[in-house]
């Protein structure tokens, strides 16, 4: 009896499968070295070429190396004219002067332990400080109490600049009426204030009247409600805002006076 001719075994399949994931490694891999190469690189037309070497391993589309580099060289030419950059450096470093006074008047009143009477603030027209002025003034009168001349007096020392700047003396009052020594409110705010800066220019020989100017308004900017013992007392207050020399844009600011 014939044999059976034996089938001869299939040769086994060799599992490929892997190669998939590797390719995928490659080609990531590849993408991260341009991304490196090219952000790494101050040549635009280069990082252009990388970029569209990029889009080609992806099959074409628009990649993110498109877009504007996230990273500027320090030698790229800016935006702004030498005019600009000048002009901006001239009000940061004004800026930069009245943080300094700030930081000066912050620790006037640190070390006089008068928190709660003082505060100062940065705001788009200068300085501010404010003070309360019931620590000036008894109630219904213009005059500065005798006890708090010295401080007036150390304030002074303070504000002085070089160059001089602008500064504005403004009173403020509650809703109560003045009594029977003013005509209104207006009139004792206005009062005080022009009795303050006295003081403040009288202190200081550095202090040149002509760089002052006197505001009164009464109860007219009120920033507290005047239903209440402590909102009256936030309203009565006298304000001394100490100007920029250079505005935003880079010029000269006006004189208020």
């Amino acid at each position: 009896m014939a044999k059976k001719a034996k089938k001869k075994k299939h040769d086994e399949h060799i599992d490929e499968s892997w190669l998939v994931p590797y390719a995928d490694i490659l080609t990531l891999l590849l993408a991260l070295f341009i991304v490196l190469f090219a952000s790494s690189s101050v040549d635009q037309e280069k990082l252009e070429k990388m970029s569209a070497v990029f889009n080609q391993v992806f099959d074409g589309g628009t990649g993110f190396l498109e877009q504007p580099a996230p990273i500027q060289s320090p030698n790229a030419e800016s935006n702004q004219t030498p005019q600009q950059a000048q002009q901006n450096s001239a009000y940061l470093k004004d800026q930069k002067e009245l943080a300094e006074i700030k930081d000066s008047v912050d620790n006037f009143i640190a070390v006089n332990e008068m928190e709660g009477q003082f505060a100062t603030a940065m705001t788009d027209e200068g300085l501010l400080v404010t003070i309360r002025d019931s620590i000036l003034f008894d109630p219904g009168k213009a005059e500065i109490k005798p006890e708090y001349n010295s401080i007036a007096k150390e304030l002074s020392d303070v504000i002085v600049s070089n160059p001089p700047r602008s500064i504005v003396i403004t009173g403020h009052t509650d809703n109560v009426p003045a009594g029977p020594n003013f005509t209104s409110n207006l009139q004792l705010s206005g009062l005080r204030a022009v009795n303050f800066a006295e003081i403040l220019i009288n202190s200081n020989s550095k202090l040149d009247r002509r760089n002052f100017s006197i505001q009164g308004y009464g109860e007219n900017r009120a920033i507290a409600p005047n239903d209440s013992t402590e909102g009256r007392s936030k309203n009565r207050r006298v304000e001394v805002l100490i100007q920029p020399l250079v505005t935003e844009d880079g010029t000269s600011a006006k004189k208020t006076n």
